[in-house]
């Protein structure tokens, strides 16, 4: 029996857990698929928004403003790759100057610092290669950009070290209450809690309607990108915001973490909730769009393609509650942006709510606070000659885009959430992240994979279940033989 269970883990649930584990609590976090922040956490804009656009005394707009300074706070604390880069929403018409007034006063009212309506001339010294048709712009010096992959697991990461238990490939089944408690049926087993924190994503309306009556329903829609090599990542130096509509916030064009150049999304009825395609015409449109604020944009950069899905529910705010006929079951639902900036507000606002409910919080005496990861391509020539000397994994380099080792790759193996796919170590350190998009890397990569896990190569994945890498040896293939048995 847990005192808490949380259903997913995307950077609400992560954030949930991280939080939780502050306290003597047993905690669970049950995963659907087979690593964190597997859905929209590791496809979005990866934005820490600075909380200018809510609606002033709504929860986003009060979570937003108060997330982004926590996220700060974390992003140091746990050593998540993230620059403090400030955003400018772009306007080109006397309109949308007067859209950036209002986000302006909006901004005022919900705290937001470091605001500042810019003209023209002064736009275009920060930000050369925009359009010359910009008006004007509303600067943001608090927004950030960051790894959202990496702060899940950080936050994750954390929660385990702390006592946390992580259970993936537990797809939520059923759940039913007894007298005191709550029984959470899953592909890996049922599991038992006081409480229960629904943090399920695009699937929480879903899982909200197996323990109460229905109460919302979530309609995702889906963001196609654009990912440019690091050669375009010094295009513009802030978030580029065009202003935003009643579809969302817009065609961005943005630096990331990783010294790349992000640009979308654009805005699409998927035809399923897992629906992550990427279209020819979707492409044209983001590309069509983004050229409106940065004109020469260097799309033949381009990299890789990805998709989105962001979990719109049917109430316009944040659904952050105790379901009324379900005492205990909370719901962290509708997180769609700014939800990645907000997250650690939203986790202590939910926790709030649990012990409004009766959960019992007492902190612990020895939490585990920090955390470091070693990043080889970001030591001076001394520590590495030492590092290697020590260690001669690290001086074993397995992917040459992003100067990732084979020390940092088995670090990650041993890590506190070990990864088991390809793309759960990409997620964790880099390889494959580059130029050639894991080409080189990707067979060392495996190797270290299927040895560490003791598995077969054909059993390891490029990510979610089913995505096979290998089916055997190609000598031994029959359609080779007959192939060969025929010439």
């Amino acid at each position: 029996m847990f005192d808490v269970i949380v259903i997913g883990c995307g950077i609400a649930g992560a954030a949930a857990a991280y939080e939780l584990s502050k306290y003597r609590l047993s905690v669970a976090v049950l995963e659907k698929e087979n690593d964190v922040a597997c859905g929209a956490t590791k496809a979005n804009s990866a934005i820490i928004h600075a909380g200018y656009d809510p609606e002033p005394g709504t929860l986003m707009a009060k979570l937003n403003a108060e997330g982004t300074e926590l996220a700060g706070q974390l992003f140091e604390q746990l050593d998540i790759p993230h620059r403090r880069c400030g955003s400018l929403v772009v306007a080109f018409s006397p309109e949308e100057t007067a859209v950036l007034e209002e986000l302006y006063g909006r901004g005022i009212s919900n705290g937001v610092p470091g605001l500042e309506l810019l003209g023209p001339e002064e736009l275009r010294r920060l930000e050369p290669n925009l359009s010359k048709s910009a008006a004007g712009a509303l600067l943001a010096k608090s927004a950030m950009i960051v790894s959202p992959w990496e702060y899940a697991l950080a936050l994750a990461e954390t929660a385990v070290r702390n006592g946390t238990k992580l259970f993936l490939s537990s797809e939520v089944l059923g759940i039913t209450r007894s007298a005191d408690s709550w029984q959470v049926l899953t592909r890996s087993g049922t599991y038992c809690a006081r409480y229960v924190v629904n943090a399920a994503g695009i699937n929480a309306d879903v899982i909200h309607n197996m323990a109460a009556a229905p109460d919302f329903t979530i309609t995702p829609d889906r963001g196609e990108y654009y990912l440019l090599d690091k050669s375009e990542g010094q295009c513009v130096s802030h978030v580029i915001f065009q202003c935003p509509s009643l579809k969302g916030k817009g065609t961005l064009v943005s630096p990331t973490v990783h010294g790349n150049l992000i640009v979308g999304p654009n805005n699409e009825t998927p035809r399923g909730r897992d629906d992550v395609a990427v279209t020819g015409d979707g492409l044209a449109e983001v590309a069509s769009k983004a050229r409106i604020s940065v004109p020469d944009l260097n799309l033949r950069a381009n990299i890789r393609n990805f998709s989105g899905i962001r979990a719109v529910a049917d109430k316009p705010d944040f659904i952050i509650a105790e379901a009324p006929d379900a005492p205990g079951f909370i719901d962290i639902a509708g997180i769609k942006s700014p939800g990645l900036s907000a997250a650690p507000a939203i986790a202590r606002y939910a926790l709030e709510i649990l012990r409004a409910a009766g959960l019992t919080l007492t902190e612990k005496e020895s939490f585990i606070a920090a955390r470091r990861r070693l990043r080889f391509a970001e030591l001076d020539p001394r520590e590495k000659t030492e590092l290697v000397r020590k260690n001669p994994a690290y001086g074993q380099v397995v992917c040459r885009c992003e100067t990732v080792t084979e020390g940092e790759i088995i670090d990650a193996l041993n890590s506190p959430i070990p990864p088991v796919t390809l793309d759960g170590v990409k997620r964790r350190c880099n390889p494959g992240m580059g130029r050639c998009q894991g080409g080189f890397c990707s067979p060392r990569v495996l190797q270290l994979l299927a040895e560490h896990h003791r598995m077969d190569p054909t059993e390891i994945l490029q990510d979610r279940e089913g995505s096979v890498i290998l089916t055997g040896e190609t000598k031994d293939s029959p359609v080779l033989q007959e192939v060969l048995h025929a010439v």
